[in-house]
């Protein structure tokens, strides 16, 4: 069975840091195109980063550029997503999934992790 548990998020000011990880099972890790997805309150689901399966190529939506950083572990079957500069607007629920940025939306999805970034 393929799951996908995401952990790491919660409350933090703005300006904050944040490392989401998530923990892959049931299927072979590194052999996946893997993605962050996000969905702020009220919108829909908004991909923010993809890694490719070696890990050698990687993309950002513009909004996190230079703040966010996406990496793997293939050995640890684990995916992560260093925060920095955290933004009020980067308040979501905080998703990984399989696929690039456009078939993320046919793959599988984690629970998600709430990320709040407040005052």
């Amino acid at each position: 069975e393929v799951q996908l548990v995401e952990s790491g998020g919660g409350l933090v000011q703005p300006g904050g840091s944040l490392r989401l990880s998530c923990a892959a099972s049931g299927f072979i890790f590194g052999s996946y195109d893997m993605s962050w997805v996000r969905q702020a309150p009220g919108k829909g689901p908004e991909w923010v980063s993809t890694i490719n399966s070696g890990g050698k190529w990687i993309y950002y939506t513009d909004s996190v550029k230079g703040r966010f950083t996406i990496s793997r572990d293939n050995a640890k079957n684990t995916l992560y997503l260093q925060m920095n500069s955290l933004k009020p607007e980067d308040t979501a629920v905080y998703y990984c999934a399989t696929g690039d940025s456009r078939s993320y939306v046919k793959g599988r999805w984690g629970q998600g992790t709430q990320v709040t970034v407040s005052s």
